[in-house]
């Protein structure tokens, strides 16, 4: 796999390429990591001590970043070692802890439980923490195929596609495998589809991640994780014999199995991405305008189903046809799910009980029509979102 997907946040796409480097070029970004690695532990250090004097006076201390810049600034004029790296990545760095620190002060602040918090930074371990280092246009060019960073580091990444528009930024890092890769920020650019006049209801589900008013369309549970769930057991129970004790350094051995490891979630996390991605551009090709449940399935995490539905992506699905919908200029109708299980796509009427999960026909007592669950569960989007059912499958009311 030589690209990564592509995601749309805010007006804004990324675009992740693979990266070959020399060996000088992977030396010198190693370098430049270690620079910036010290700076997030001094920012770190830094923060703390300035919390502590102010509890010790019982006022409220804040380190914020003007208070940081000049610290970089400060240890960059007395240390040659800093100012033989770019201040590029070393000032983006100090932008990111910020943003990591304010993130879990908003959370106590907003009284998160515990266990969905975002914790307060902490030290970066040289053996623990993976290299980014991130570059804002002042900071790299592109130049020959080629990218030019600040400090006179040339990298060539495997250039899969083009680029629409001139990046703003990019950041350069290395995955958990040991790839380098380095992601591109363009602004969003729509590529219109010609119309169909089409419009589809689409439910998420455990037994097909996604149900639809279409049955060429409907997305099989293709069960990645399972596939390659004997093999991953077998590297995690290496990774549990080599485990080092407390306060020791990983050996060889177990840092291989923690490779392996690794290598095996990349791989079923790119399957699972490209089969969306396949699915989401098929769906957004066949229809102007999608009803989609706006279904969060992080409560299925505490269930018994647990992993199955973590092997079916709903979440990353469901991103992946969103953001291929805005891209192709596509409307999208996100429904609230309460009780779309419940209400008859017919004639509107709703179930008295919610229903067990082991039933999967739907009977409606108002009307009598008998239709498959989950089937029933996609017209009622189309409803909800005030489209005519009509439209779906090209088919008449009577026959949906």
């Amino acid at each position: 796999m030589t690209t990564a997907a592509v995601t749309e946040r805010s007006g804004h796409a990324r675009y992740t390429f693979r990266v070959r480097l020399s060996v000088t070029a992977r030396s010198e970004l190693e370098a430049e990591w270690d620079r910036c690695r010290w700076i997030w532990n001094e920012s770190v250090a830094k923060s703390k001590q300035v919390h502590r004097a102010a509890r010790a006076s019982g006022g409220k201390g804040m380190c914020g970043p003007a208070q940081l810049d000049r610290m970089l600034t400060e240890a960059r004029a007395r240390t040659p070692w800093l100012r033989e790296g770019s201040s590029v990545p070393q000032q983006q760095v100090i932008r990111d802890f910020g943003k990591s620190r304010a993130k879990a002060l908003g959370d106590i602040k907003a009284r998160v439980p515990m266990r969905q918090r975002a914790g307060m930074p902490r030290h970066k371990k040289k053996r623990e923490a993976l290299p980014s280092l991130n570059y804002t246009r002042r900071g790299f060019r592109l130049k020959d195929s080629r990218l030019h960073l600040a400090g006179g580091i040339v990298v060539r990444p495997v250039w899969s596609r083009r680029l629409p528009k001139l990046p703003s930024s990019v950041r350069v890092y290395r995955d958990a495998v040991g790839h380098w890769w380095a992601s591109f920020v363009v602004p969003a650019v729509t590529e219109q589809l010609p119309e169909t006049g089409r419009v589809i209801g689409i439910d998420w589900g455990v037994r097909e991640t996604a149900t639809t008013t279409s049955d060429a369309h409907d997305l099989s549970h293709a069960q990645h994780g399972r596939t390659a769930a004997q093999k991953l057991a077998r590297y995690q129970r290496m990774m549990a014999r080599r485990r080092p004790k407390k306060g020791q350094a990983a050996s060889k051995g177990y840092r291989e199995a923690k490779r392996r490891t690794a290598k095996l979630h990349r791989k079923v996390g790119a399957q699972r991405q490209d089969s969306a991605r396949k699915w989401a551009r098929k769906v957004v090709r066949d229809h102007d305008v999608l009803a989609v449940e706006d279904f969060r399935p992080k409560f299925l995490a505490k269930s018994t189903m647990a992993r199955k539905a973590a092997d079916g992506a709903i979440g990353a699905t469901k991103n992946a046809l969103v953001e291929m919908a805005r891209k192709h200029g596509r409307i999208v109708h996100l429904v609230h799910p309460a009780h779309t299980t419940m209400d008859c796509a017919k004639c509107g009427a709703r179930t008295k009980h919610a229903l067990p999960l082991s039933e999967r026909t739907y009977t409606c007592t108002a009307c009598g029509v008998v239709s498959p669950r989950d089937k029933n569960s996609a017209r009622v989007m189309l409803v909800r979102a005030g489209l005519n059912p009509a439209g779906a499958d090209l088919v008449s009311p009577a026959t949906c």
